[in-house]
């Protein structure tokens, strides 16, 4: 899809009245600062893992969903 192109002054003006702009922008390339993903590897202990996977079932979610969020909260709390 080809997208429009428009300076930033007019860019700014349709986005502060609340005109639509994705037309405007290249949303493959979009980037996150500081959100981009990076692999880990953790060992736990298998009790851990099955702890892990009941909470995980009984949420509904995965494995990885229950740690990123736990470890997330625990980070927020600690930086506070």
């Amino acid at each position: 899809m080809k997208k429009n192109f428009i300076n930033s002054e007019v860019f700014d003006q349709k986005f502060e009245n609340d005109e639509d702009i994705t037309s405007y922008l290249d949303l493959k390339n979009a980037k996150r600062p500081n959100l981009e993903q990076k692999r880990v590897n953790v060992d736990f202990p298998s009790w851990m893992i099955q702890s892990l996977d009941n909470e995980a079932q009984r949420l509904g979610v995965t494995r990885q969903s229950v740690i990123k969020v736990w470890i997330a909260e625990r980070l927020k709390h600690s930086v506070a």
